[in-house]
C-alpha cells in the first residue's frame, strides 16, 4: 500500500491500542531516498522518534510495538542531528519545476514519487531531494558545554 507523508501524519500514534500522541513530522534518510520514521508529538509534550522497522501502519492508525520504542528526540539527538525533515523541505523548489510538497512512500519506506504543487504526483526517476538543511540556533538559546571528565 503506497500512502504520501501527509495520510501518514494524519494517523494517531498507538501502542497496544492506546493513543499515546500524534505524528508531527517525517523524518527521512540524509542521503537515500528511504523514510526512517516519525516525530511523535506525545501526551507529555515531548518529542519522540518511532522508527518504521518497529512500528506497523494500519488503515486508522500507527501502531508502535513497545513504549520503549518511543526515542526521546531531543535538540542535539542523533535523529534530529543527521535525518532530514520532511517539513523542513515542504516549498523547496526541485530541478526548475514547481516546490516540493509531500513524498509518496511504497511499502517499503523507500520514497517512490514526489508530491508537487497542485498536487501533481511524478515518480522520483532520477529528482534528487534537496540535501538536509541546517538548523540555525536561536540566539536567545545558551550554548551548552560540556565539562570536561577528570
Amino acid at each position: 500500500m503506497t500512502m504520501t507523508g501527509d495520510e501518514l501524519l494524519r494517523r494517531p500514534v498507538r501502542v497496544h491500542g492506546i493513543h499515546v500522541g500524534r505524528p508531527v513530522d517525517l523524518l527521512l534518510h540524509p542521503t537515500e531516498p528511504q523514510a526512517l520514521g516519525l516525530d511523535v508529538l506525545c501526551g507529555d509534550s515531548r518529542h519522540r522518534f518511532l522508527p518504521f522497522s518497529a512500528a506497523e501502519v494500519t488503515e486508522r492508525h500507527v501502531e508502535a510495538a513497545s513504549p520503549l520504542v518511543l526515542l526521546d528526540l531531543r535538540d542535539g539527538s542523533f535523529y534530529r542531528r543527521e535525518a532530514r525533515s520532511l517539513n523542513a523541505l515542504r516549498g523547496t523548489p526541485l530541478r526548475g519545476r514547481s516546490s516540493l510538497q509531500d513524498v509518496v512512500l511504497a511499502p517499503d519506506w523507500t520514497i517512490g514519487g514526489l508530491v508537487l504543487d497542485g498536487d501533481e504526483r511524478v515518480p522520483l526517476d532520477g529528482i534528487a531531494l534537496p540535501p538536509r538543511t541546517e538548523r540555525r540556533r536561536a540566539r536567545w538559546l545558551p550554548v551548552r558545554r560540556r565539562r570536561k571528565r577528570r
